[in-house]
């Protein structure tokens, strides 16, 4: 059963938020990541953009989910899953342009290894058809386009979300915010800040070959 809605966009934190997630219990958290390890899940995503599903199967086993394909369902999770929390990650919109267009952007153009046939023909249509084409209208290079896209994206889901179902934050704020939301106790372990700009590509290979995410808490 979801517990808890990512409704930011991909590059607000979401691998550190993943890992966090899952560390407080709330795991396994969906990210982008889960069909980077198994791209046949993109079918999934792709039946959604053309009509109701049923998410406890899309979403079966998980707790939570964060980043694209699950923030473009954020208004469709909440109906599924009334009592679920929503998570708004949000960071600097001209600095989440330039992180996006060098990593998520690219990693679509150019995708990391020997890229599998369900890699090529599941995938990238699926993504291309969801966010670029989607979210973006075709105008992801259009710096001023994709950030006010960025912008009211935010606002809807700060309008639409009661105040006390929803929480807007940054990655740099730490555990406190994120755990006095869950109602739950801080852990001793320092937050997780994983995924820079430097390093997706490499995480990618590495989920991808491994076929799972890697967890930065040795216990979890």
């Amino acid at each position: 059963m979801v517990k808890i809605i990512g409704a930011g966009f991909g590059r607000t934190g979401t691998a550190s938020i993943k890992s966090a997630l899952e560390h407080l219990g709330f795991g396994p958290c969906y990210h982008m990541f889960e069909v980077i390890a198994e791209p046949e899940r993109m079918q999934d995503w792709s039946r959604a953009l053309d009509g109701p599903v049923d998410w406890g199967q899309v979403l079966g086993g998980y707790e939570s989910t964060v980043d694209w394909p699950g923030c473009t369902f954020w208004r469709e999770l909440m109906a599924a899953y009334p009592d679920a929390k929503v998570l708004l990650t949000t960071r600097d919109p001209e600095r989440w342009y330039d992180s996006t267009y060098n990593t998520i952007y690219r990693f679509v153009q150019d995708p990391p290894g020997e890229a599998n046939d369900t890699f090529t023909t599941e995938l990238r249509p699926t993504i291309e058809r969801m966010i670029w084409n989607g979210t973006f209208d075709g105008r992801f290079e259009d710096r001023a386009h994709a950030i006010e896209v960025f912008e009211r994206h935010n606002a809807e889901v700060r309008a639409s979300v009661p105040a006390d179902r929803l929480l807007e934050y940054q990655v740099g704020q730490g555990w406190e915010p994120l755990c006095d939301f869950l109602g739950v106790d801080v852990p001793a372990e320092d937050f997780p800040h994983i995924n820079d700009t430097a390093s997706i590509r490499d995480l990618a290979e590495q989920v991808q070959n491994e076929g799972k995410f890697p967890s930065p808490f040795a216990a979890s």
